[in-house]
Order: structure tokens, then sequence, then C-alpha cells
């Protein structure tokens, strides 16, 4: 349970006593409202049921938030409990309660912060799922970090999940593949492709690559028999390239599942039987149809077309089939490319026909990605002069970059990925805190491993400021980024200094200089709302202060190091 559900069952609690107490008459079941004030004199959390309950209750607003007031204990996390106009509870939350959270926080581990909302409900999260037909290009990043994510979140929620990768294994563009690949597998760059082949350039290299491994073993074979032959082999390394390229971006996946095994099963059959029988489907033009129109599809959809062959709407009925009823999730979110908009009112019609209740079935559509080097968009690649690749993305830009940036803004919402911001290393770059941050934490581990006395400390930091100072030659002022600035001025007062008869430094009292260093920039690295940059630094400035006295630095130096530490840490957004 968290803190605000905690508040909100007390204000529950409380107004149950005053309606037993006659204070307040009955209403219906509302909820208690709690949310964070947005003015700190408001408090640590505040409840709007009063402005809820007054056309009930009909009573004025703030005679009930007194009534509710009044019967709240002080006692665990609430400290203070008052009311304020138009009809709020207001709560602080008491001192000593926060700081025993810290112990908590730290006793929890990894496991803080989750929840059992979801109490072991299987959920399916199904994304990127691009044919293995060609490499994943660039646009494909953004699903694979919103569907990866919003897993994550759902496991952390007690949701039971599955990250599944649909591999269009079968239909049409598998055999365009295969022939395709045969071509270049027997006569390379001089191959005449077929007209719905792909002539992408990492078909040569894929041909190449098997020419390599098997030699001329499909030399002077049947021409079929050789396209489904060579096809296995570049279908097993394509998805070898996509679990690799998945991988380089932090994905994961728990099941690969192939399109084709839904056909020796007889599910595909029994999927069209049980729409048949559901006066869905209609014969027109020598296809079959699914009627979705009537059940709130902009138009009908082909199912199978006249060469008997079924379409790509045909195998994914069977296989949401087989989410649902075979594999028996309670609920699966499939995370689609804006080219699939259109595709929504279809798959929840068809979830209808099957008896599948559709509030079962989301789907997240995100938008289109455009890259930009320098303010010109970027629309092919550097090496290859074809797509950008979401392996060429990364390897310019790193996966903690890719993922932020994808992250930083809503899903349906199109965007623009400047890959020259993305590596930058200033202010203006919020990823370049957090490699700052992975750095420091590196210092303070090493340091607990090793137990390095001062004089090692120093070394292991003026390493990294060398570093810095390479990577900062260009500065213009020598105004270095944050990291610089935490480092660099930390380093400067490492030299010893005389106070009161006796030599100090931050190592003062067998302190962590590590430790100092990650408490001056840590503020920064979460901060959201640059508005809030001043108060930060005092807040640091405090704690600072104090872990320097704690060190046995007296206070007239205690004051000096800390104005230099915040002074030399803090973010330049206001150059």
């Amino acid at each position: 349970m968290t803190i605000r559900d905690e508040i909100g069952g007390i204000v529950q609690a409380a107004l149950a006593e005053a309606q037993e107490a006659g204070a307040l008459p009955p209403a219906d079941g509302v909820d208690a409202a709690v949310e964070r004030p947005q003015k700190a004199e408001h408090g640590d959390f505040a409840s709007s049921l009063p402005l809820r309950l007054a056309r009930q209750m009909r009573m004025s607003p703030m005679v009930i938030a007194g009534g509710i007031a009044e019967r709240v204990r002080v006692e665990g996390p609430v400290s203070r409990v008052w009311t304020a106009p138009p009809g709020f509870v207001n709560f602080a939350l008491s001192p000593a309660w926060l700081a025993s959270q810290v112990d908590a926080i730290r006793g929890a581990g990894d496991s803080f912060g989750t929840v059992d909302v979801g109490a072991g409900a299987r959920v399916q999260v199904e994304f990127v799922s691009v044919n293995p037909t060609g490499p994943v290009h660039a646009g494909h990043a953004r699903g694979a970090v919103v569907g990866s994510a919003l897993a994550n979140v759902l496991d952390a929620a007690g949701y039971a999940v599955q990250r599944e990768y649909y591999v269009n294994d079968g239909g049409s563009q598998m055999d365009a593949f295969n022939r395709s690949l045969l071509a270049r597998y027997l006569h390379g760059q001089e191959a005449e492709i077929p007209p719905d082949g792909y002539e992408g350039s990492y078909m040569i290299d894929l041909a190449e690559e098997i020419r390599d491994e098997v030699a001329d073993r499909f030399v002077g074979m049947d021409a079929g028999r050789a396209a489904a032959e060579i096809g296995e082999i570049g279908l097993r390394r394509m998805i070898e390239g996509i679990r690799s390229d998945m991988r380089s971006l932090n994905v994961e996946y728990d099941e690969w599942f192939s399109e084709r095994s839904l056909f020796p099963g007889g599910q595909y059959d029994r999927v069209l039987e049980m729409l048949r029988d559901g006066e869905h489907l209609v014969e027109r033009d020598g296809a079959t149809w699914f009627r979705s129109s009537a059940l709130g599809d902009d138009e009908d959809k082909v199912i199978v077309r006249s060469t008997g062959a079924p379409t790509y709407f045909a195998t994914d009925v069977a296989y949401h089939y087989n989410k649902f009823v075979e594999r028996g999730f309670d609920r699966v979110i499939d995370v689609l490319g804006a080219d699939h908009q259109g595709h929504v009112a279809f798959m929840k019609a068809f979830a209808s026909a099957l008896g599948i209740d559709p509030d079962r079935l989301d789907l997240l559509v995100y938008q289109l990605v455009t890259l930009k080097r320098g303010g010109a968009t970027v629309r092919l690649s550097k090496r290859t002069g074809n797509i950008v690749t979401l392996k060429e993305l990364v390897e310019e830009i790193g996966p903690d970059a890719c993922r932020f940036f994808f992250l930083s803004k809503a899903p349906g919402s199109q965007m623009e990925l400047d890959l020259e911001l993305a590596v930058r290393e200033s202010e203006e770059n919020p990823v370049f805190y957090q490699s700052l941050r992975e750095r420091l934490e590196e210092i303070i581990e090493q340091r607990r491993q090793e137990r390095l006395d001062a004089a090692q400390q120093l070394k292991l930091l003026g390493d990294l400021r060398e570093e810095l100072q390479g990577e900062q030659s260009q500065a213009d002022d020598m105004e270095l980024d944050a990291r610089g600035f935490a480092i660099y001025g930390l380093l400067e007062k490492q030299r010893p200094r005389r106070v009161k008869d006796r030599t100090a430094t931050y190592d003062a009292a067998n302190r962590d200089l590590a430790s100092l260093i990650d408490e001056a920039v840590t503020p920064f690295t979460d901060l959201v709302d640059w508005q809030q940059k001043d108060d930060v630094q005092r807040q640091m400035r405090s704690r600072i202060k104090r872990q320097l006295r704690a060190g046995g630095i007296d206070d007239e130096t205690v004051e000096s190091l800390a104005t230099d530490i915040v002074d030399l840490a803090k973010v330049r957004t206001d150059r």
C-alpha cells in the first residue's frame, strides 16, 4: 500500500466515524480523491472529498471537511491535519515517519516502489514484430522502447507479464524474401530481383554469408526447393540479427511466436469455422470477407484471397485467438506503429466476433520519429545509403539516450530526435547526467571494494579529472558541464588545508570522498523542473555543510568549501 492509499483510508475511516456519530449524513461511496497539493503550504497530501460530497449531503464543503478532520488521529505517518477553503482536508507527514522510510527503502532494495495492483493477472505485451525480411529500422526503436518500458512497469505493478515478438514467417512476403535471397546467392550483385522482391544491400551480404557456410549446395537444385531451403537459413539469420538489435537497446523477449505455428495445430481453421458459424464471413468477388463493418469497423476486410491464401488479417485473428483462448492471457496489449492505426477498429471487431471482451485487448499506437542532425532531417544512412537502421542508431547515440528520448514524449505524439543533441556532453542533453551518475557510482563501488585510502582516492579522481579535461578541451571559458564542475571542483579542494593546527582533507575522519561527489551532483541528475534549481542548490548546500562538519572540519572552512562545491556542481542553464 502506498502512502497515498494509506491517507485515503484514513479519510474514509474518519468520514465513516463522523457519519456513525451523526455529525455527517449518509452518502453514496465516493473516492477519497487524495492528491499532492501544488503549494507546499497546503501540506504533503490533500483530499477534495468534501467538495465531492457537498451536493449529496446538502452541506457546506468546509463543514464536511471539518467533520472529517476532527476525527483524523494524528499518529503514524500523520503529524498534522487541517482544513482549507473551499473544502479540502490537508495532511502533513510526520518527520519521524519520513526518516523511518530510509531504512524501509534500503531494506526493500530493488523491490522498493513495486505494488500489487495486478495481483498476478496474466498480461501479454507484444511489440515491434516487424517482418523478418530486412533489418529493423530506426523508427521501430520507439516501439521497442515503449513496449519494453510498459512491460517493466506492469511487472513492477504485480502483473505476470510476458513480452512477445510475433514472427511473420509465413505468407507472400516470405516467399518473395526466399526468391530474392536465392537470386543473390546464385548471381550476386548482377541478380535480377523478382518484382515483389527485396533489393536492399543487406540481401547481398546475407547471400554471401550463406554461400560461405554452404558453398554450392543450392546451385543446380530445383528452384522451388532451393528457395525454400535457403529461405530457412536466411530467416534464422534475420531473427538472430533482430534479437541482437533488441538486446543492444536493452530489450528482451520471453517468447518469439511463429506465425506458421498457427496452421499445423488447426487453430487457423478452427477460428475461420467459428467466424462462419457466427455469420461473420461472407463470400464476395471470389474472396472471403470478414463483416467487420457490422461490428464498428469502417469497412469489411478480406480474410481469404481468391487464391485461397490467407491475408494478414486472417492470421492476426487466429493469433489473437491463440493469445486469449489457447494461452489464456487475461489482457493483451499490442504496441503498433502509426501505419496500423486503421487496424484498431478491425481488431476490436474480431475480438467481439470470437466472444472475447474487446476491453481485454489494448492497442497502443505510437507515431513516427523524424531523425535530425544539426537541424537537417536524416533520411538515409551515412554508411549504406539506405534507411537508418536501429543498429546504427544505437551505435551512434547509445541505448540510454534512445530509451530516454523515446520515453520523453507520449507515444501518440510525433517526435524529432536530434542525434547531435543525444551525444552532446552538456546541460542541454538530459541523458548526459545519467552517464555522470553511473561514473560516480563506479567510483563509489570501487572505493567500497578496495577500501582505498585518501591518496588512492585522489589518484582515482585525478585520472577521471584528466579524462574530463580532455573531453572539455574545446569548452569556452572552461565552462565544464555538470560532471566536470563537480569533480574538477572537488579535486581542487583535495589539497591539504591547515585547519586548527591540523591537516584536513575531504577524507577527514575517514569519510568517503566519492560520497561527497555524489552528494553534490545527485540532486541535479534527478531534477525535473529546472525552475527548482535555486531551491535544490540551497538544500544541497545544507547537506554538504552537515557532512563536512561531521568530518571534523571547522565552520569557516565548511562555509568556503560548501560554496565552492555548489558553485562548481550546479548546472548552468542560464548562460
